[in-house]
């Protein structure tokens, strides 16, 4: 009896360190925000394809420890033939936690909708469009080719996929 009394306390003992230690909390929630525009508001003009056409500035939080790389997909779920995609960026080191805003050079660029490299601001043809800004926290670096569109980044990322965080905003062109 004086046993089993024993091992009731032991297993509560270890319950109760286990929940008030932060060593086995769960990992935080990474996120992904723009100082340029909030969540679900509009994105300024400058980055849109009547303005400047530069990618905004990018902030990233709670990157998993583990993770070897980040990826980003932008596209517009409003666009009238289906699905467009803006910008793909991949071989971003976890160990950044923003992209400036129009940054080159230090990270790798694929073809957007356009069949061009790099980023393509939002461009509407009608009405207010929403833009998606997808950031992939991964297990692995990504090795593709910068001619590569949307289609072969999510296929090389899908089963390296750590966490995922999503950035929305608005924009609509507006008169001259």
């Amino acid at each position: 009896m004086k046993s089993l009394a024993f091992a009731l306390i032991g297993i509560m003992l270890v319950a109760i360190i286990a929940t008030s230690s932060n060593a086995f909390a769960a990992e935080a929630k990474m996120t992904i925000t723009s100082q340029a525009f909030k969540n679900s508001d509009t994105i300024p003009k400058k980055y849109a394809c009547d303005g400047k056409n530069i990618s905004p500035p990018l902030q990233f939080k709670n990157i998993p420890k583990n993770a070897k790389s980040l990826a980003i997909i932008m596209d517009d779920p409003d666009a009238p033939m289906g699905t467009f995609n803006h910008w793909i960026a991949w071989g971003i080191s976890p160990k950044k936690h923003q992209i400036s805003e129009g940054e080159k050079g230090k990270i790798s660029e694929g073809m957007n909708g356009l069949g061009q490299k790099g980023y393509f601001g939002p461009c509407p043809p009608t009405g207010t469009h929403r833009y998606y800004f997808k950031l992939y926290a991964l297990d692995s670096d990504i090795d593709i080719s910068e001619k590569s569109k949307k289609k072969e980044l999510q296929v090389a990322i899908d089963k390296h996929i750590l966490q995922s965080a999503t950035l929305m905003g608005k924009y609509a062109k507006t008169g001259k």
